[in-house]
């Protein structure tokens, strides 16, 4: 089975993370942020990877060292669960409408860690999720997985409905690009 279990504690959070990328779709604990825990919700219910969480972070800061922490541990273990990548889709991309709000998301799982993050909101938060953190932790998602992660969000109005719609592209893209196509790495240089 793929997964991976992590620990990461720093002197600002302390965070445990499980994940199966062979899952049935589930999320168990928390980070301590409401909203955030909605999207990593969506986000391990529409990859139909299991994510289980346990974060303790700074929140009386503000959600910033949770949020990018957690990137980076899922990161981290999305990275230990492929293994060498042989036999991997490697590539995915997926648009999703969430109302009025549509977004696009295409991921390679290359090695080569970059990220295109294009999408701007309106309010400073969602509950107490902090806007601005949703490009932090996908950076940090695709700096620490070692993936080239473009995210778009095309049009929109509903801070809730862009961030959501964003996660869920990015959950689709994630389950096509790990989908096992057989033979080994999908590369012309035969490694990633």
């Amino acid at each position: 089975m793929r997964s991976a279990t992590l620990n990461r504690i720093t002197s600002e959070t302390d965070i445990s993370l499980s994940l199966s990328l062979d899952g049935a779709g589930s999320f168990t604990g928390s980070s301590g942020i409401g909203f955030f825990d909605h999207m990593l919700h969506a986000f391990a219910v529409h990859s139909g990877f299991d994510l289980a969480l346990r974060a303790a972070g700074d929140l009386q800061v503000d959600c910033h060292h949770t949020v990018e922490d957690i990137g980076i541990v899922l990161g981290q273990a999305f990275a230990q669960a492929l293994g060498d990548k042989s036999g991997l889709a490697r590539y995915g991309s997926f648009y999703i409408p969430m109302d009025e709000a549509l977004a696009f998301c295409a991921l390679d799982i290359s090695g080569r860690p970059y990220l295109v993050f294009d999408a701007a909101f309106t309010n400073q938060s969602v509950g107490a999720f902090d806007c601005c953190m949703t490009g932090e932790f996908f950076r940090a998602f695709a700096m620490n997985a070692g993936v080239t992660l473009h995210l778009r969000l095309l049009y929109g109005e509903n801070d809730h409905h862009k961030i959501e719609a964003l996660f869920k592209a990015f959950a689709h893209a994630a389950k096509e690009a790990v989908r096992r196509a057989g033979g080994g790495v999908l590369s012309s240089k035969g490694v990633l």
